[in-house]
């Protein structure tokens, strides 16, 4: 058996090679190297740059290298994109999410585990945020990825394909080891341009809105370490491969830090003030996302090793050092 990895030489998707080579996985990474970076994909890894809507490509190393299950992070991310050009999002993340379906199933594969966001849902429900809360994404990124969490529960009912859905809060920190972590120049998460800004790589950063309605009117969010997300997609996958029925996880901690909290972090890490600048808000962005991430812990057995915003933010600093040095 081995897993296909898409995206995987992408942030996230390099950290889930990693842990999946580290216990003796066989990996089969396909990424078409559009925003994802070839040195970061484990030496142990097969990588084919290539695009993950390509039906007959997946189907040709799903049936090459024995894959029983994927992994899906291939997709564009950034949301004030995804809002000023929504068509480029729904062909690159809903058309080729379908196509690679498709392809799985063709080929057998039994198992998929699929990148989602916490943004499907509605921005006014109650927090901390269930699975089952109401649902009304406010940008096309969320809206593509919860059609393809339609699309996978509808495959999953007329064929032979298990699923679940990790709903990512906000993802953060570095791999321990240094080998991998957040390398797009383009990066708009916060605590990687708090990071490029500690270090002079970026002349500032931007605060998107200081008028939330929250305890200090910038935006909230659920940081989680990258390790900590890694390890909720291995139990994941083998939950599936054991005969767990599909299902939808949220991936978060359960509380969250404001933007100025994230900052105060950053500057007590460097012993110095960022240079900050305050502008207005961004187009797709709610006030606040929080996890309830008690499904699961109950289902999964989840249980978080790096629930510390100091430690999310050091783990950063380490590899933003690394990786421009």
């Amino acid at each position: 058996m081995s897993v296909l990895v898409t995206g995987g030489a992408g942030y996230i998707g390099s950290h889930m090679t990693y842990a999946l080579v580290d216990r003796g996985e066989k990996v089969v990474v396909l990424d078409d190297l559009s925003t994802g970076n070839r040195s970061l994909v484990s030496e142990q890894a097969s990588l084919v740059e290539g695009d993950a809507g390509d039906e007959a490509l997946v189907r040709r190393l799903i049936e090459e290298h024995g894959v029983d299950a994927a992994i899906h992070f291939a997709g564009s991310i950034v949301v004030p994109d995804s809002v000023a050009h929504p068509l480029g999002y729904y062909a690159n993340n809903t058309v080729k999410s379908r196509a690679l379906i498709e392809a799985c199933v063709q080929a057998g594969v039994k198992h998929f585990i699929f990148s989602s966001t916490a943004t499907v849902y509605d921005a006014d429900a109650p927090q901390p945020l269930g699975e089952d809360a109401a649902k009304n994404p406010i940008s096309p990124y969320a809206r593509s990825k919860l059609m393809t969490e339609w699309m996978l529960e509808d495959a999953s009912r007329a064929h032979d394909l298990s699923h679940m859905v990790l709903r990512y809060f906000n993802v953060a920190g570095a791999d321990p080891k240094g080998r991998t972590g957040q390398s797009s120049p383009r990066a708009t998460h916060l605590i990687k341009r708090a990071a490029q800004a500690a270090l002079g790589r970026v002349p500032h950063l931007d605060i998107f809105g200081t008028d939330y309605p929250t305890r200090d009117g910038t935006g909230v969010r659920d940081y989680i370490h990258v390790g900590d997300l890694v390890d909720a997609h291995l139990l994941a996958l083998d939950a599936l491969r054991a005969g767990a029925p599909s299902s939808t996880f949220n991936c978060g901690y359960g509380h969250g830090a404001s933007v100025r909290e994230v900052i105060a972090t950053v500057e007590k890490a460097i012993g110095r003030p960022l240079p900050v600048r305050e502008g207005p808000r961004r187009a797709g962005d709610p006030p606040e996302l929080i996890a309830d991430p008690g499904r699961i812990k109950a289902t999964l057995g989840w249980q978080p090793q790096r629930d510390d915003l100091d430690e999310i933010v050091r783990s950063a600093l380490a590899w933003e050092r690394r990786f421009n040095s």
